[in-house]
């Protein structure tokens, strides 16, 4: 009995020896996976390429850009990562001057209304520093009667300014003075004394301080005009006024 069940025993051994051997040989082997997996992760980089190479032809530079960090991110080192960064630097400064532009350009706001029996056509621009209730108002008035004129208008009783006082300045960081008067009509404001030249300065500036005192707690301020986005075109022009 035993002589008959050691060959079926034996036999049973080989067969499931040849298919241990059989179910290895079919599993690929690390090498190949690692080759596959690359195969693999090329193919999602160029997928991801193509859109990018349409968001660049659209102009999309916001999604450009976050598609382009992206693939340069999850696939860093694939041939569609390697195009991504010869143009994604110049498309992400783009992007970032034009959001800054768009962002300056709103601080301006431009209206033309009716003004004591005229009208008026405004340019305004609030503080960036200080903020809140304490924004100080940077004005450029053109009005039918009036002519034109450039005026800080604040909260509160205004600003000390005796006679002709002139305000400590800078201009893109270059110290000025700018001459300015107090309203005999006693509004919380300054007006510019020479409103042609300090327009004339604006337009080529980013950035304007002032430094004022407040009437109401002889405070200083430091006012932060962010002038850059000034479209003098979308200031209208109102005319003169009829001859009475």
């Amino acid at each position: 009995m035993n002589s008959v069940r050691r060959p079926l025993l034996a036999v049973l051994v080989a067969a499931a020896s040849m298919a241990g051997c059989s179910q290895q040989s079919d599993q690929p082997s690390a090498a190949e996976q690692a080759q596959t997996a690359a195969a693999q992760t090329q193919a999602d980089a160029a997928k991801k390429l193509d859109t990018y190479r349409q968001l660049v032809q659209q102009n999309n530079d916001e999604m450009t850009v976050l598609m382009g960090k992206d693939i340069v991110e999850r696939f860093p080192n694939t041939d569609a990562a390697k195009e991504v960064q010869q143009s994604l630097p110049g498309i992400e400064q783009r992007f970032k001057d034009n959001r800054e532009k768009a962002r300056v350009q709103a601080l301006w706001i431009y209206q033309v209304s009716p003004m004591q029996g005229g009208t008026q056509s405004t340019a305004t621009i609030y503080t960036s520093q200080p903020s809140g209730n304490d924004r100080v108002r940077l004005v450029l008035r053109r009005h039918t009667e009036w002519g034109q004129n450039v005026f800080l208008f604040g909260s509160g009783h205004g600003f000390i300014c005796k006679g002709n006082c002139t305000i400590n300045a800078t201009v893109d960081g270059k110290p000025t003075g700018i001459k300015g008067f107090a309203p005999t009509t006693g509004e919380p404001a300054i007006m510019i004394r020479d409103d042609k030249a300090f327009i004339a300065m604006l337009e080529k500036a980013k950035k304007i301080t002032m430094d004022v005192t407040t009437k109401d707690d002889d405070k200083k301020q430091t006012l932060v005009y962010e002038v850059g986005g000034f479209d003098a075109s979308k200031w209208q022009p109102v005319g003169k006024g009829k001859k009475k």
